[in-house]
């Protein structure tokens, strides 16, 4: 298993900024609530399974198996 940024440099730079905004919390979700600080618990809850592949919500991350 392995978690890498998206390939798209601008795209990672952005959201960064939004999570800056944010003061951490996922730029793509309304509620600021612990559950969506980055890494968010949909993320992570997505990393425990070993058969889960892909992007996180905001497509900042990727999880390779």
């Amino acid at each position: 298993m392995k978690i890498i940024y998206n390939e798209d440099a601008q795209f990672v730079e952005r959201i960064r900024e939004g999570l800056k905004k944010t003061g951490g919390y996922c730029p793509c979700r309304l509620e600021h609530i612990e559950d969506n600080m980055c890494m968010c618990k949909e993320f992570r809850d997505q990393i425990a399974d070993p058969e889960f592949e892909g992007f996180c919500h905001c497509r900042l991350y990727y999880k390779e198996k």
